[in-house]
């Protein structure tokens, strides 16, 4: 997959690097040691199917600092993949946000292969493959993180992850937001399709960025951007959208999960993907709490998901064969 490097001389980017990540995989943000610190910092790390191309990308924007930290901003494969892969080649320990902290050590102790299951944890729901890694630490909301000489707030995010945390460095205006906010929207509200409420905290969210002096985003997906009224409007204009209507948030969400499978796999048999969709647990409960008008089964909604998906050119059904699309 593609990367775009960003890196900027001049205040707020001086001594970041963004690497702009393609599907699968979340952004990464590079944090160079300011004098007197130990190392660099990484903010998230990728999907686990993409974790060379992360090591690749990260050695040649360290050149040749060490890294000294890596820090992830909620716990979605996308986010958190390449942790494991990162962990082993640099030693670098690991935080994330307490929510689910102990669960993951738990989940790593039991020591999982690639894909197995977490129980209680996004991967587990959305069916989602994981390379298993364990925290080294917590990123709690309210603490200053130093990094890069730089002091940046851990901000809580609620609505899309129930725990995941933003970055916001007040001196420089300079905000990483994960999946809270996007230059054209936000990413799924989970909390919502698990038949919790979440809409209200992405409200919320949205809120307390329009609050802060923000100049900069580093969003979780897409370039950084700078017009951030624009794209706060734009947000609150789709969460509007979703809350006048759960089900057509819940249909968008089915499709982007089928999408993520479908880009981890490449390529799958017609049956064996609907079979393993029937069997991801949030989706079946997505199917519970929105089942469509004149749909008699989960497998002809997911089948009809898969043929508007296949209509729009996110992916191709030919026959027995379902191929994904860039």
């Amino acid at each position: 997959m593609p990367a775009a490097i960003h890196t900027r001389a001049t205040d707020p980017f001086d001594g970041l690097t963004v690497l702009e990540r393609g599907w699968l995989s979340s952004n990464n943000l590079l944090i160079h040691p300011a004098r007197g610190e130990a190392g660099a910092l990484l903010v998230d790390a990728g999907h686990v199917n993409h974790a060379g191309q992360t090591l690749a990308l990260v050695r040649q924007a360290l050149r040749e600092a060490p890294l000294a930290g890596i820090v992830n901003t909620h716990l979605h494969s996308d986010h958190c993949g390449g942790n494991a892969a990162l962990q082993a080649a640099f030693g670098a320990p690991l935080r994330v946000p307490p929510g689910q902290a102990q669960q993951v050590r738990d989940w790593f102790d039991a020591a999982p292969a690639v894909g197995a299951d977490g129980v209680g944890l996004s991967w587990d729901g959305t069916g989602q493959r994981l390379a298993p890694f364990r925290p080294d630490g917590v990123l709690p909301p309210g603490e200053p993180l130093l990094a890069g000489g730089r002091e940046w707030q851990v901000l809580p995010a609620p609505g899309h992850d129930p725990d995941s945390v933003m970055l916001f460095d007040a001196a420089h205006g300079l905000l990483v937001s994960a999946d809270a906010l996007w230059e054209h929207g936000f990413g799924v509200v989970f909390p919502e399709i698990e038949g919790e409420p979440g809409f209200d905290d992405v409200g919320a969210v949205l809120e307390q960025i329009a609050a802060l002096p923000v100049r900069w985003v580093v969003p979780g997906h897409g370039a950084p951007f700078s017009d951030v009224g624009a794209a706060l409007a734009r947000a609150r204009s789709r969460l509007a959208g979703f809350q006048a209507d759960p089900a057509r948030h819940a249909r968008h969400a089915v499709k982007v999960l089928l999408k993520y499978h479908l880009m981890e796999e490449r390529a799958q048999p017609l049956a064996a993907l609907l079979d393993w969709a029937e069997a991801t647990p949030l989706l079946c409960s997505t199917w519970a709490q929105h089942p469509p008008r004149g749909v008699a089964r989960a497998r002809d909604w997911l089948l009809q998901l898969l043929h508007e998906l296949a209509a729009a050119g996110a992916l191709a059904v030919d026959g027995a064969m379902v191929t994904d699309r860039a």
